[in-house]
């Protein structure tokens, strides 16, 4: 399956100068966070497939003008074509907005999915706007990752996890990671991804 990964930044390519032969293949579009509904709203349309997102800690519109056409996934197992996204929208606590959460928060809302992850027995793929700690995240409370995503990755050995929040342009940061048996992608603006 070809998915496309977006998150962060809007490509300008993509929304000004649209062309269907560049999305050819694609069976899925997940959007790791901070993104203008708008902008979601056109990539399901024009690329006629599904949309997963998660919350970033931006997208604070949402709540009364969600993406259209597109399905949150934040806080949810959704199987689609026999994988299982898991996600788990927001940042680290920062300033007290929306979509923010402290370690112990993201904690609560992982033993939350306790008894979908048993219905499910676990998860494929982890979707998260943030990274996890120590990989791909950055300096100061506002880009750190959560130690929770690590272990959450250690008991149901996922295949990926994808997040956005980390832009590339931050600095010398790389796009993939490697913990244990998970491959770790940064979505940031737009990834093409075959699994």
């Amino acid at each position: 399956m070809r998915i496309l990964l977006v998150s962060d930044k809007e490509n300008e390519y993509f929304w000004d100068y649209f062309n269907p032969e560049r999305f050819k293949g694609v069976e899925l579009i997940i959007s790791c966070g901070d993104m203008q509904a708008s902008y979601l709203s056109f990539l399901v349309t024009m690329i006629n497939v599904p949309l997963f997102y998660v919350h970033g800690n931006h997208d604070t519109t949402y709540k009364h003008h969600p993406p259209e056409g597109c399905d949150c996934i934040d806080g949810v197992i959704e199987t689609y074509k026999g994988i299982r996204f898991l996600g788990l929208g927001g940042s680290m606590l920062y300033s007290g907005r929306a979509h923010q959460y402290s370690e112990k928060d993201m904690e609560k809302r992982i033993k939350k999915l306790r008894r979908q992850l048993r219905k499910n027995n676990g998860f494929d793929i982890l979707v998260t706007h943030a990274p996890p700690y120590g990989i791909g995240d950055g300096p100061g409370l506002t880009h750190t990752g959560f130690k929770s995503f690590l272990t959450l990755m250690d008991k149901y050995k996922p295949r990926y996890m994808f997040h956005g929040h980390m832009h590339l342009n931050y600095g010398r940061l790389e796009r993939i990671h490697k913990y244990g048996d998970t491959t770790i992608i940064n979505g940031y603006d737009h990834y093409f991804i075959d699994i």
